[in-house]
């Protein structure tokens, strides 16, 4: 699975050599009048939109299947029909086991204390709030330190799907009414009567000098789109022109000179051709089922340079090392880099907008190698199980992994007033955390059989081999800089009593 993308690039890259442009990529065009049959109207559509546009990058891609208005992942409701949990396609975190949101209750309890503990202007952000589990299981801890529970003015709970939008009113604030407001919703909390405040942007929520934001993001990155870019070796071929959505322009001196040397090409999307296998298309036995169709869509290398390989990969120098080598291979998010820059700056202030005091901290856990580039990591998931992510869009849940050092580089030079601390392993945080005794704690008095449920869901969620999430989960945590003075909790630090 984690092979198959690379080996559709490559294998169409030796096919079709390096000639002269002709838009992204090869692909059939298919015409409007064209019988097939598609498992989606996303599918459709996106298949109309590429027969108008040419090929498009995976980003748009992943975009689309996961939050278009016509079907997409989060974005469609059916009776039934769940994304988390045993019933839906997967399991995460907060939904395994309770401990695991008491305990980032926990870790923003003790940022608070660490940082003085403010008696006013606390916010708690969740970003990709799921079904609400990791928010109510943290208000429900919180509330048991009353002094920083009288501290927070507001949760605001970062959602675009209306469907999660609606699970979570139901979680967090149960029958109290909810009302639009200029920036989305808004309804009472079940505790404490805290205003729960949705947004679809981080954007709209308030950015003041006086506010202490404590922002939670889990499993929210690995859903951000991604680009992905081989390196190819020097063309003899001169492209001067570069075809872009708003029609074909001339390339600047500087990036029609950048073609002497290797050169990124980005990997595009485009419908699979009529007579394809899942031979030709390299599809791993693994995910390939009984009876089920081929994959829609197929990835390709584009011929020629576009926008998004001129750009992305000569922000970093971690992605300019690579490009002399042949092959090589990058993901890279700017969605993800952004929001990284948003956290930084609302907790450190920026050179433009400076904070008086930086204060506030922001947690992130998703899956991802610890300190290198991503590749090959795009995945479908449908019904627990790896499915091709090219197939039946907006059904398949599409996920790729986190590029952690990119979201530190990018909090870094978004704001001088934080620090990064990780990405350390889940298991590592979690156990330093207490998740062990805690455990120990909820089975005093249960039955033997609700005892072992109990032990099963906590060492899951830190055991390093088999279905274990400990060691490809990570944790990291941005903070105010303090000069070397002190690491928070879970990182190396400890509780500031």
């Amino acid at each position: 699975m984690r092979s198959i993308l690379s080996i559709q690039a490559r294998n169409f890259a030796r096919s079709v050599g390096w000639g002269k442009y002709r838009g992204f990529g090869a692909t059939v065009r298919w015409s409007s009048s064209d019988p097939r049959q598609w498992s989606t109207p996303l599918a459709k559509q996106l298949s109309e939109a590429i027969t108008t546009t040419g090929p498009i990058p995976l980003a748009a891609f992943m975009r689309m299947c996961l939050t278009s208005d016509l079907g997409g992942y989060y974005m469609f409701k059916q009776e039934g029909r769940d994304q988390f949990g045993q019933k839906g396609d997967f399991i995460t975190s907060p939904e395994i086991s309770q401990i695991f949101g008491e305990l980032i209750g926990i870790w923003f309890v003790a940022e608070w204390m660490a940082q003085g503990r403010k008696s006013k202007g606390v916010e708690l952000v969740e970003i990709g709030p799921g079904r609400g589990t990791l928010m109510d299981d943290m208000l429900r801890t919180i509330r048991n330190f009353k002094p920083m529970a009288s501290s927070i003015e507001a949760v605001y709970m970062v959602e675009a799907s209306p469907s999660l939008r609606a699970a979570q009113k139901r979680l967090l604030c149960g029958d109290a009414p909810m009302t639009e407001t200029a920036i989305g919703y808004q309804s009472i909390s079940k505790y404490a009567n805290l205003p729960i405040i949705w947004t679809d942007n981080i954007r709209f929520v308030p950015s003041e000098q006086d506010k202490t934001p404590f922002i939670v993001a889990h499993e929210f990155f690995d859903a951000l789109p991604i680009h992905a870019f081989q390196s190819v070796s020097p063309s003899d071929s001169t492209q001067e022109t570069i075809k872009t959505p708003t029609g074909e322009h001339k390339l600047s001196p500087e990036a029609a000179a950048n073609r002497k040397g290797s050169q990124w090409r980005e990997m595009v999307i485009s419908p699979t051709p009529p007579d394809a296998t899942h031979a030709s298309l390299h599809i791993p036995k693994s995910i390939q089922s009984s009876g089920d169709p081929l994959p829609e869509f197929q990835l390709t290398l584009s011929k020629a340079a576009t926008p998004h390989s001129l750009y992305l990969p000569e922000i970093s120098p971690r992605y300019r090392a690579l490009k002399s080598l042949p092959d090589s291979l990058i993901e890279i998010s700017p969605e993800s880099h952004a929001y990284a820059q948003e956290f930084a700056k609302r907790i450190g202030g920026s050179k433009d907008t400076p904070k008086n005091e930086p204060s506030g901290a922001a947690i992130i856990l998703d899956y991802g190698p610890a300190d290198t580039i991503p590749t090959n990591s795009l995945r479908g998931i449908r019904n627990h199980k790896r499915v091709s992510p090219l197939s039946s869009p907006g059904l398949v849940d599409l996920s790729a992994d986190v590029d952690f050092i990119a979201l530190a580089e990018a909090a870094l030079s978004a704001s001088p007033g934080v620090e990064v601390h990780g990405p350390v392993e889940q298991g590592q945080f979690l156990l330093s955390m207490g998740i062990k005794e805690r455990a120990d704690v909820l089975m005093k008095g249960l039955r033997e059989e609700k005892k072992r449920g109990v032990e099963g869901a906590w060492r899951r969620l830190v055991d390093r081999g088999g279905s274990g999430m400990g060691k490809v989960y990570k944790a990291m945590a941005i903070v105010p800089e303090s000069g070397g003075k002190r690491r928070p909790v879970g990182f190396g630090g400890d509780v500031d009593a």
